[in-house]
């Protein structure tokens, strides 16, 4: 190259060199994604409340999977069935401490730690059921009072109260429940609140997780029990150790589960993906409600005639003494603000509510005698 070659070469350099300079200072100050690391996926490890065999364990799975695809892998919640971390009812404090960064349960499990949680599904909700408990929780101020409920004992959680269950059945008995006094010194498992609605029925209760509840029975530590539905009821061994299930009760009629993150695992996570988190909790309950008619249903069926269990419809008598016991236990919690607080809002929306309700949708049991010509199984009195 000649001198003047050189000389004209030069400038050309420099203008390509400040030139790309200030593209690079320009992309610096406008914070161009070039010189942004991208962030990897998250991964959760949860844990259900319900032995890995039971449904209530598949319905976790069913959230998880509906989150892992939405997020196209962006969130990866790995579910864990009761005992592998921790028991059942130690999941709050599992999930608040970090322990766990989320979990699949339902809030009466966490009754110990503040009564008044026992109000979303432990009691017979002033008529709701489980979806009406649900429409109150989202607009109703259920969701509010939930927030302060757990901020008032210092738990570190986002709660998703989810998946509304049918009307439970009174339990299990070695004899069908004819009369009130048939529940004298019977040794009997429930939860929350329910364990005072029974204990004012005469019986002698015992908390215990679903898991463990066959093998008490099975040991005679107890003569009856409740846990929750047909298919549940069915997979985890009821019909070997009873033949008679009591249709119908008020001690959980409205009961729905909990979808529970770490508050501060949730709050890391980006916007959309806590949007896809809010509306993946709504589609999950919406599939555990069908999914639960198909399978309940199936189950039922089974129960009677590959089982041989009798199916009785609980006596009215008992049912009204159940509104009375619940009166009862509800008068003794009077010191506490909170109890009161969401009482007096779930009553407010339920009278009008429950009120709408009834008025609005008929009775269906006609169209079924007319289509099938019997009243099922169920409709038995004892």
């Amino acid at each position: 190259m000649t001198k003047q070659q050189t000389q004209k070469a030069a400038p050309a350099s420099r203008r390509k060199f400040l030139a790309g300079a200030a593209a690079a200072t320009a992309g610096a100050t406008l914070g161009f994604p070039t010189i942004v690391k991208a962030q990897g996926p998250v991964s959760m490890r949860w844990q259900s409340t319900w032995p890995a065999k039971d449904i209530f364990h598949e319905y976790a799975l069913d959230f998880a999977k509906k989150v892992n695809d939405m997020t196209g892998g962006d969130l990866k919640i790995e579910v864990l069935p009761a005992g592998a971390v921790v028991p059942a009812f130690g999941l709050l404090e599992a999930v608040s401490k970090g322990t766990l960064d989320g979990g699949h349960g339902v809030l009466v499990y966490h009754y110990g730690k503040q009564n008044a949680l026992a109000l979303w599904g432990s009691g017979p909700a002033f008529g709701m059921d489980a979806n009406m408990l649900l429409a109150w929780h989202k607009y109703g101020g259920g969701k509010e009072l939930l927030n302060k409920l757990y901020n008032s004992i210092g738990a570190s959680v986002v709660s998703f109260p989810y998946g509304p269950m049918p009307t439970q059945p009174l339990g299990w008995f070695k004899k069908p429940i004819t009369k009130n006094e048939d529940f004298k010194g019977l040794k009997f498992r429930t939860v929350g609140i329910s364990i005072d609605v029974f204990t004012g029925l005469g019986a002698a209760v015992n908390a215990l997780p679903g898991g463990e509840i066959v093998p008490a029975m099975d040991r005679g530590l107890l003569d009856a029990a409740e846990f929750n539905n047909a298919s549940s009821d069915r997979i985890l061994g009821f019909a070997d150790v009873s033949k008679v299930c009591m249709l119908q009760s008020f001690h959980q009629n409205a009961e729905q589960f909990e979808i529970m993150f770490n508050k501060a695992k949730y709050d890391a996570l980006p916007a959309k993906v806590k949007a896809i988190i809010e509306n993946a909790v709504e589609a999950a309950s919406a599939d555990m409600s069908w999914k639960a008619i198909d399978r309940y249903s199936k189950d039922y069926v089974e129960l009677q005639t590959k089982h041989n269990v009798k199916f009785y419809k609980t006596p009215d008598s008992v049912l009204q003494n159940q509104l009375t016991a619940y009166d009862a236990a509800a008068k003794k919690r009077a010191d506490n603000a909170l109890f009161q607080e969401i009482e007096k809002s779930q009553r407010e929306f339920a009278e009008r509510a429950v009120r709408w309700d009834l008025d609005t949708n008929v009775n269906r049991r006609m169209a079924y005698n007319h289509y099938f010509g019997r009243k099922p199984a169920a409709a038995k009195k004892a």
